[in-house]
C-alpha cells in the first residue's frame, strides 16, 4: 500500500499543454514547471509566443521545455505530434487540453464551417489527444488528463450555442475516459471555469464585461493563475483518487 500511495504521488515529468502559448494553456504550463515538470508547450500558430512561454518555464525550474506546433482539428497532425515526442521519448505523463477558440452569435447566424470548428478544436482534438497518448499512460499505469471544459458546458449559454455543445461534449468525454482508464491508475477530470481574464473576452464590450462581472459573487473574473492552480493539484498534487469530474471555478456565479 505504502508504495502505491508513493507512486501516486510522484510528479510526472513530462507535461504536454495544448494552446500554450497564451491564456490559460501558458499559465498551466508556467505552474506545472514551478514544480518540477517539463513542458512540451504546444501552439498552432504563435510560434514566438510558445518560445517565450518555454523560456519562461525553464527559468522557472523545468527540466526542459520546448515547444511544438500541431493543429489539432487535424488527425494527422496529432499523429506527427505523438511520433516526434515518442522518439525524442518525451511522451507525456501529464495531458492538459487547454486549445480553445470561441464564437459569439444568434444560431441562427452561425454557419456550418464555424459550428465544425469549434466541434474539432475542442472535442475532436480531446478524442485525438487522448486515443494517441492515453494507450501510453495506460501502459505505464499512470497517468493525469485534464481538459479545460467550461461553465457553459454545463448550463448553456445562448449567443454561445457551438462553444456550450462542445464544452458539454467535453465533459461527457470526461467521464467516458474515466471510467475507461481507471483500471490503470489513470485519472481523466475537466475544470469548467466561469468567465476568466484572457483575449477570448475581447469580442465582449466594456458594458457587457461590466454586466457579467457585476452578476458574479465575488465580483471579478477568475485570473488563468486561479484556473492553472485547480490543474496543477489535479496533475501534481495529491489527487490520484478524483477522476471523472468536472469542477466548477466560477466564483460562485453558477453552482
Amino acid at each position: 500500500m505504502a508504495e502505491h500511495e508513493a507512486s501516486a504521488r510522484r510528479a510526472p515529468c513530462c507535461a504536454l499543454v495544448t494552446g500554450a502559448s497564451r491564456g490559460i494553456g501558458a499559465a498551466v504550463a508556467r505552474r506545472l514547471a514551478r514544480d518540477g515538470a517539463g513542458l512540451i508547450v504546444h501552439y498552432h500558430s504563435s510560434r514566438d509566443r510558445a518560445e517565450a512561454v518555454a523560456a519562461e518555464c525553464l527559468a522557472l525550474g523545468a527540466p526542459f521545455a520546448q515547444v511544438a506546433s500541431a493543429d489539432v482539428r487535424s488527425s494527422a497532425d496529432i499523429q506527427a505530434l505523438k511520433e516526434s515526442l515518442e522518439q525524442a521519448g518525451r511522451m507525456p505523463d501529464i495531458l492538459v487540453h487547454a486549445a480553445g477558440t470561441a464564437h459569439y452569435g444568434l444560431l441562427e447566424d452561425l454557419e456550418e464551417e464555424a459550428w465544425d470548428d469549434i466541434q474539432h478544436v475542442h472535442l475532436k482534438a480531446a478524442y485525438g489527444l487522448a486515443k494517441r497518448f492515453g494507450p501510453t499512460m495506460s501502459w505505464r499505469r499512470s497517468g493525469r488528463i485534464v481538459h479545460v471544459s467550461s461553465v457553459w458546458g454545463v448550463v448553456g449559454a445562448a449567443g454561445e450555442a457551438a462553444y456550450s455543445a462542445a464544452k458539454g461534449g467535453l465533459n461527457g468525454l470526461t467521464k467516458a475516459l474515466a471510467r475507461e482508464l481507471a483500471f490503470a491508475g489513470v485519472t481523466v477530470n475537466a475544470v469548467a471555469p466561469g468567465l476568466v481574464e484572457t483575449d477570448m473576452l475581447a469580442e465582449l464590450a466594456l458594458s457587457e464585461l461590466a454586466e457579467l462581472r457585476a452578476e458574479v459573487p465575488m465580483k471579478r473574473f477568475a485570473d488563468p493563475d486561479e484556473v492553472a492552480e485547480l490543474v496543477r493539484f489535479l496533475t501534481l498534487g495529491d489527487a490520484g483518487y478524483i477522476t471523472g469530474q468536472v469542477i466548477g471555478l466560477t466564483g460562485g456565479w453558477r453552482m
